[in-house]
C-alpha cells in the first residue's frame, strides 16, 4: 500500500516536472503570458454559461507556476478566445474579492479553501447550482494528452448539464 502511494506521488512529480520542462522550452522567459478573467460573480458568470449549454470552466492558479502558465496559455485561454467557453481565474493566496454562487463576497483564497483546492493548476467545471458536474483536472498532465483530457470533461459536463435541464 504504502510503494504504492510512493509510486503514485513520483508518477504525479514526474508528470508535472515534464510539463515544466515543456513550459520552459515552448515558452520564451520573457513572454508576458495570457491573462484569464477573474469573475466579479460567479453565479453571474454562471447563469451566461447555463444559458449556451455550457458549464462555468474556473482555474484555480498560483502565481508564478509554471504548470498554471502552459494550462492557461496553450488550452484554457484558446478554448475562452477561439470557442467563446466561459474561462475564469481563481488565484490562491488572493486578497481580491468575488461573489459567489450564494451571493456572498470571498477572496479568492477563501474560495479556495471552500472548495478544498490544494493544487495548482486545478481546473473546475460547474453546472446548475453552482456544483461541480465533472471530475476537476488537478495538477499537470501529460502535455500531449491535456487537451483531449481538458475536452473530455467539458463534454461530460456538457452532457450533465443538458440531461440536468431535461430532468
Amino acid at each position: 500500500m504504502m510503494e504504492s502511494s510512493f509510486r503514485d506521488d513520483r508518477r504525479h512529480f514526474l508528470v508535472t516536472a515534464s510539463l515544466g520542462l515543456v513550459a520552459a522550452s515552448v515558452t520564451p522567459a520573457w513572454a508576458a503570458g495570457a491573462v484569464l478573467p477573474a469573475p466579479q460573480s460567479l453565479s453571474n458568470e454562471l447563469g451566461k454559461a447555463l444559458e449556451k449549454g455550457n458549464p462555468l470552466v474556473v482555474m484555480v492558479s498560483l502565481e508564478g507556476c509554471p504548470f498554471c502558465r502552459v494550462a492557461r496559455d496553450s488550452y484554457l485561454e484558446p478554448l475562452r478566445r477561439q470557442d467563446g467557453m466561459p474561462v475564469f481565474q481563481i488565484d490562491m493566496r488572493s486578497s481580491q474579492t468575488v461573489r459567489d454562487f450564494s451571493g456572498a463576497n470571498l477572496t479568492h483564497d477563501q474560495l479556495v479553501q471552500a472548495w478544498r483546492v490544494t493544487i495548482a493548476p486545478t481546473v473546475l467545471f460547474f453546472g446548475p447550482s453552482g456544483k461541480e458536474v465533472v471530475a476537476r483536472m488537478e495538477g499537470g498532465y501529460i502535455p500531449d494528452f491535456y487537451g483531449a483530457y481538458l475536452d473530455q470533461r467539458i463534454e461530460q459536463a456538457r452532457a450533465a448539464i443538458k440531461s440536468a435541464k431535461s430532468s
